[in-house]
């Protein structure tokens, strides 16, 4: 598996594909007062813009071109607003064609509405075309169906039929906003497309002068149109920006990370909005009370904080499914504990509710920390709540603050997925003397990984092989996901990417794998595999590599630029990892095999061993990191160490099949190898 020390990416990858069918809308939540603003759209078309960019002529670079995005938003006092986008957009291929025949927009019908007053197509060809209001579709949201608490979340969408590559839309989508749950602030994040897919845009805002509210803008942005309308407790400011997308394309990459965006809020401090999410995730005292029954009962037999707190987190974790809704589309509104735990189900917030209603009977107060996404920081922007895109819970027991993700269902008790530690999180709750506390959710086990391959060599030259890992640590909480929200049918699928990643070319046949509820033990899967034609007899000699996975170690730093210093190179969690394989050979075929190798640093182990015996080769390699990380001036010795291990694993065995002529002159030496090749480099 690529990068044992690592979580291999790929797996992320899985998962999102295995949630796909509760996350199929296009458009994330984007309301006032809720997420991010973003353009009314569809999905983000700079995505695919990107990937024609090189093959298009410079006036059709993008599958579709929005000539005009303009945006208008009207903020009260007490919070509500109205939001209208209009849009004109040019079709320039059927890529376009495909990310604009559909236009869905999020919406909570509980605080929200969503109107679709125009839909108007030119078409190329000559004609024109106005979708009507019967046409505009109105239904939960994908996530959401089967759980009927959650039905207010909902998507509105609308069908463009007959859409051509040359065609214009244009269309309106009014959003208004009443009596949300965390009125009477608002806030908005509001960034200008910088691709180029945006020819002109333009945002106005309108907000009251009577309150309060915090402003930042990108440096490189121009000064906003300003001007008052109203007078007294009726009067407005009007802000007015227009930004030509040509004009502010990029020049080079690096300019292209530079946001052009806007931020307003009404928070005063992160710690205004602390206070104001924690009366939305806090439970009361009597809703506690009324959970002793629960707590006694999954406390029975455990004897330590750490037991009770573990026995809370399982019950909440794996008895309540996760309702994958993006953070916060509910508007931080949380239902009754009760509810939560009749129904079986929650969102991110009312998972953490409930734990918190049973374990503040015995080992509270419970802290919610959540995520900030990783472009934000909270040192440079303003508070707001849109900012967040992850629930972690804290025990918040003297002595025992351990970081829970109760949203996995599968992840082992203390431990959280790689992305969200070292990360700060905004902790909500009471009694917090750290608002930004670092993640740590280290695991409480030592990581270690096994591999063991069980082959055979046909004499067709067919491949047959049981593979079969064992995994603590991070790399086995991916696995856990994976295959718990991916359907047992399709786990063959799973297992086929597993082993391609791995260097495994062959066909997976079978696969089978521990429960992903079972936490309290290693993480195990095993599948079979076919590769026909994996040698091939008629040549001589025959050299196959050792059926092994490559261990991955981390790259070397990278040659730093001018005045800047060399990163250290981070090895992540200590691990040990082993791996072992056993092919059986056809009788009478003779074996080389080649040295082994054991580089021993004060950072990191690595040693291998190769052998032949009768009809069979084994190989075995182990390595163990021992440090995080080695220092920047240690990069040259990390160098040498990494050399070792893959010139290691670069080295084959030689087959030569039962009657060959030159068989006699390889036979094994009486140990039971033969001579070995040339050493690797001395590291």
């Amino acid at each position: 598996m690529r990068g044992y020390s690592r979580v291999p990416a790929y797996f992320f990858l899985v998962i999102a594909w295995s949630t796909c069918f509760a996350l199929a809308c296009p458009a994330g939540f984007s309301q006032e007062g809720q997420k991010k603003s973003a353009p009314e759209t569809t999905k983000k078309p700079e995505i695919a813009g990107k990937q024609e960019k090189a093959d298009q002529p410079e006036k059709a670079a993008h599958p579709a071109q929005i000539e005009l995005l303009e945006t208008k938003v009207r903020f009260e006092a007490n919070g509500n607003s109205r939001k209208e986008v209009h849009a004109l957009v040019r079709i320039h291929s059927e890529l376009g064609v495909r990310q604009f025949a559909q236009l869905n927009f999020d919406f909570n019908r509980s605080f929200e509405s969503v109107e679709i007053p125009m839909v108007h197509v030119t078409h190329a060809s000559g004609g024109t075309a106005d979708i009507l209001p019967s046409a505009v579709m109105d239904r939960p949201n994908p996530a959401v169906v089967n759980f009927p608490a959650y039905q207010n979340v909902r998507v509105k969408s609308v069908r463009i039929l007959g859409l051509q590559p040359g065609d214009t839309i244009e269309y309106r989508v009014v959003r208004t906003v009443s009596h949300h749950p965390l009125a009477p602030d608002f806030w908005l994040d509001h960034s200008f497309d910088r691709t180029g897919v945006v020819s002109r845009e333009v945002l106005e805002l309108d907000m009251p002068a009577s309150r309060t509210v915090q402003m930042k803008m990108s440096k490189d942005l121009r000064a906003a149109e300003r001007q008052e309308e109203g007078a007294g407790d009726a009067a407005h400011l009007l802000y007015k920006w227009t930004v030509d997308g040509a004009a502010n394309a990029p020049s080079d990459r690096e300019a292209e990370k530079k946001e052009l965006r806007i931020t307003i809020t009404t928070y005063g401090s992160w710690e205004e909005l602390a206070n104001r999410l924690r009366a939305s995730l806090e439970p009361s005292e009597n809703v506690v009370r009324e959970f002793y029954p629960k707590a006694k009962e999954l406390t029975q037999g455990k004897k330590s904080a750490e037991e009770w707190i573990s026995a809370f987190y399982d019950f909440v974790s794996q008895n309540i499914k996760t309702v994958e809704l993006p953070l916060g589309a509910t508007g931080y509104k949380t239902r009754m504990p009760s509810d939560i735990l009749a129904s079986g189900y929650a969102t991110e917030e009312d998972k953490f509710v409930l734990f918190a209603a049973i374990g503040n009977n015995y080992c509270g107060p419970a802290r919610a920390g959540l995520v900030i996404s990783p472009t934000e920081n909270p040192d440079t922007d303003l508070p707001q709540p849109g900012m967040f895109d992850h629930l972690l819970t804290m025990s918040g027991y003297p002595s025992i603050n351990v970081w829970m993700d109760l949203n996995l269902e599968v992840a082992p008790y203390g431990m959280v997925l790689p992305q969200f530690r070292k990360k700060r999180t905004l902790l909500v709750g009471p009694a917090v003397s750290d608002l930004w506390p670092i993640v740590e959710g280290e695991a409480p086990f030592s990581a270690r990984q096994t591999v063991n391959v069980d082959a055979s060599l046909g004499e067709n030259g067919t491949l047959r092989a049981k593979v079969r890992y064992s995994m603590r640590g991070d790399n086995e909480l991916v696995l856990r996901v994976a295959f718990h929200h991916t359907p047992k049918e399709r786990w063959k699928e799973v297992a086929q990417l597993l082993s391609i990643t791995d260097g495994f070319r062959g066909q997976v046949t079978g696969v089978s794998a521990s429960d992903p509820y079972a936490t309290k033990e290693p993480f195990s899967v095993e599948y079979e595999l076919d590769q026909p034609k994996f040698v091939d007899w008629s040549k001589k000699p025959v050299r196959i590599p050792a059926l092994l996975p490559q261990l991955g170690l981390p790259d070397p730093p990278a040659k730093p630029s001018s005045g800047s210093a060399t990163a250290p190179v981070e090895l992540g969690t200590p691990l040990e990892v082993e791996t072992k394989m056993t092919l059986h050979l056809l009788p009478g075929t003779n074996a080389s095999v080649p040295a082994g190798t054991a580089v021993e640093r004060d950072y990191a182990t690595y040693s291998s061993q190769y052998f032949a015996s009768a009809s069979t080769l084994t190989a075995t390699r182990r390595i163990k990191f021992v440090l995080r990380e080695i220092p920047a001036a240690r990069a040259a010795d990390y160098n040498a160490f990494l050399r070792a291990v893959q010139s290691d694993e670069a080295q084959d065995f030689t087959l030569e099949p039962a009657g060959s002529p030159s068989q006699k002159a390889n036979s094994p030496a009486p140990n039971g190898t033969t001579p070995p090749k040339p050493d690797a480099p001395k590291p």
